[in-house]
């Protein structure tokens, strides 16, 4: 595959910052950062959603006339009638590229083109094949997945006609939960957190009792405590027949952070240049590409030069 063919995108901000914060970010991003796609939406928390509503439309605005395609994401998990609504009006928008994270938004899609994030849990050609028929054209498949499961999905990716993105940057997103452990740390519950997860715009680091750094919490989300890097497999996932790479935003500069990875696929610097431009950035956690590798996912093999 050509490296002009692949698309740097950037995944929706899972985490509660300022509302001015974020429309700054998606400012920045729309005029200065090499990313062709951006999405948009609250993912995590039904509760956060309404904060940047005044923000929203001046930021899709900024972005489109940047020339990015702005696709709308969904919450990753539906439990009230609530939350139902606000997917079920996400998805009403009949000129809107939308990206599902949850069944309920399938349903609401089923027909039309849409994006299938990476909550959808996409493992084989089979459950790749029924997506497609519903309208599905764009996959982030979840980033637990080796890149022997990425190789085999992608023939048939390409004959269905669906393109495949893969996180490439970022804290992974790990599970799930009813509850809000963020709220119950601080000695609140989910219905009166009083927006504390704002406190920790990189989410809120776990440790064990021997006092060493283990997970992060992001309202009802767990995630890695290290930050997922896999620039020096580009080349491999691009071979592959991978086309659209994903960063997830954290607070470091992610306008440097989608020029490396640029770099990268369109052969302007070697990997080991961008590893060290990365380490730069001290993004305070460790990397790691275990999962890529079939191994704890924690785990990192610094990048080879080439």
């Amino acid at each position: 595959m050509q490296s002009q063919t692949s698309e740097i995108t950037l995944g929706p901000v899972l985490f509660n910052w300022n509302p001015e914060n974020w429309r700054d970010f998606y400012f920045r991003i729309a005029d200065e950062a090499p990313v062709e796609t951006v999405y948009l939406g609250e993912v995590i928390c039904f509760k956060r959603a309404p904060l940047f509503e005044p923000q929203f439309e001046a930021v899709a605005s900024r972005l489109k006339a940047a020339g990015k395609t702005v696709v709308f994401s969904t919450l990753a998990e539906v439990m009230s009638k609530h939350e139902r609504r606000l997917v079920e009006s996400i998805c009403a928008e009949p000129t809107a590229l939308v990206e599902a994270n949850d069944g309920s938004a399938l349903l609401q899609l089923r027909g039309r083109p849409h994006h299938a994030g990476p909550y959808i849990n996409v493992y084989n050609e089979r459950t790749l094949a029924v997506l497609a028929r519903g309208g599905t054209c764009n996959i982030c498949l979840p980033p637990e997945m080796p890149a022997a499961a990425i190789g085999a999905l992608c023939p048939e990716a390409a004959k269905l006609g669906v393109t495949l993105e893969v996180q490439v940057f970022g804290r992974l997103p790990l599970a799930l939960s009813a509850r809000c452990y963020h709220a119950r740390a601080h000695g609140r519950t989910k219905d009166s957190c009083q927006f504390i997860c704002e406190n920790d715009p990189d989410g809120m680091p776990l440790r064990t009792l021997e006092d060493k750094p283990f997970l992060t919490v992001n309202g009802v989300q767990t995630m890695s405590h290290d930050y997922l890097n896999l620039i020096g497999e580009l080349a491999d996932l691009q071979a592959m027949g991978v086309s659209r790479f994903r960063l997830s935003p954290h607070s470091c500069d992610m306008v440097e952070v989608a020029t490396i990875f640029r770099a990268v696929l369109d052969r302007g610097i070697d990997t080991a240049e961008a590893a060290a431009r990365l380490d730069a950035l001290k993004v305070g956690a460790p990397f790691s590409n275990g999962f890529y590798y079939g191994k704890a996912g924690h785990s990192w093999d610094r990048p080879r030069p080439h």
